[in-house]
């Protein structure tokens, strides 16, 4: 699907109107929202800092403003959708191995992150005021071309299938394409193609992974693992920070949030079964903490391709230069934190429990 929109033209239309209908003095605030629409559409954090990082060079050289900022909006937008749309692979792992639905995870998700974005944008619009108004000339966009990603997430928000919803939406992008001749019949058929190999890493990554995390609870190391948190953990709220630690270390340790979370399910749902923590609520913390340090480290592909992207449109900058301002992350880890101890986080977990 991302593959299809983005050959039609889906993410050039949904930047260009972005752009133009956004003030100057709020273009890297507004840069920030744009990544968090795209990403939640297409469910792919990497494919959005591809789409938006030269932009976000090209406005930053316009109007002044520190580079490491405009790129960090970008990766921190990506994040968001990293971590709450529907058809990430995130959500689809931390949903699986905790076995609830991926539309209760987004709920569960919405109220930690909901606050940690609001708060980004604030941040954004006060520390990333330009020093001059922004040239971006005329923008050419489409809103039949932005369409199939509010028809993602539409359907996604209902509740339908993610395998459906996916199908839908590439014959949905594929049908525009073509209607707007951008796409034919053939090179329709190509990007579902290309679509499907650049897949195919990620695909052999979690069946590896998976085979090793079988092999590890085979051997005892599963049992190992649950005996020593075991020690540190004395209730349900310390088995929450017990999750988020796991997967924390996990995520510093491979590099790969989806990874994180294929490796720390199991043991997360055997904590949550022995501790009483319902399944939304820990695949939700599976999801954020492993964004959270996804986003940080700056070995991570995220950080890693962000800052090779913006030194190839000419702006040196490194890893480490945009950690201090990757702000929805490090807000997204102390909300994340705080959830475990404010009742109204649990997102009515207890009045539903109560019911049942």
């Amino acid at each position: 699907f991302a593959q299809v929109a983005k050959s039609m033209g889906a993410v050039d239309s949904t930047v260009n109107l972005g752009l133009s209908i956004l003030p100057s003095n709020i273009m890297i605030a507004g840069i920030f929202i744009i990544a968090c629409f795209i990403s939640l559409s297409v469910g792919t954090s990497m494919g959005t800092i591809v789409a938006l990082v030269p932009i976000a060079v090209g406005v930053a050289e316009k109007t002044g403003i520190v580079t490491a900022i405009a790129v960090a909006a970008v990766v921190c937008g990506a994040m968001f959708g990293d971590n709450l749309s529907m058809i990430s692979d995130t959500t689809i792992a931390a949903t699986r191995t905790q076995g609830c639905e991926m539309k209760d995870k987004f709920k569960m998700n919405f109220r930690i992150a909901l606050p940690a974005a609001v708060l980004t944008i604030f941040l954004l619009l006060v520390i990333g005021q330009p020093s001059a108004a922004a040239d971006l000339q005329e923008l050419d966009y489409s809103l039949l071309k932005v369409f199939p990603y509010i028809a993602v997430l539409g359907l996604a928000l209902l509740g339908a299938n993610v395998f459906l919803v996916l199908t839908a939406g590439i014959f949905l992008a594929g049908f525009i394409g073509m209607a707007s001749a951008e796409l034919t019949v053939i090179t329709f058929a190509q990007n579902i193609w290309n679509g499907f190999m650049g897949m195919g890493e990620a695909f052999f990554l979690a069946l590896f992974c998976g085979g090793i995390s079988e092999m590890i609870a085979y051997y005892g190391g599963i049992e190992w693992l649950i005996s020593k948190l075991r020690k540190m953990i004395k209730g349900n709220k310390s088995a929450q920070l017990g999750i988020a630690a796991l997967v924390s270390l996990t995520d510093c340790a491979t590099a790969n949030n989806t990874v994180a979370i294929i490796i720390s399910g199991g043991v997360a749902k055997d904590i949550s079964n022995e501790y009483g923590i319902d399944s939304r609520r820990s695949a939700s913390l599976l999801d954020i903490f492993s964004c959270v340090f996804q986003g940080i480290i700056p070995y991570g592909a995220q950080l890693l391709t962000a800052s090779a992207l913006a030194s190839k449109n000419g702006a040196v900058i490194n890893a480490m230069e945009i950690i201090p301002h990757m702000w929805y992350c490090w807000l997204l880890a102390i909300f994340g934190i705080l959830s475990i101890y404010i009742p109204y986080a649990d997102g009515g977990l207890k009045k539903e429990r109560a019911k049942e």
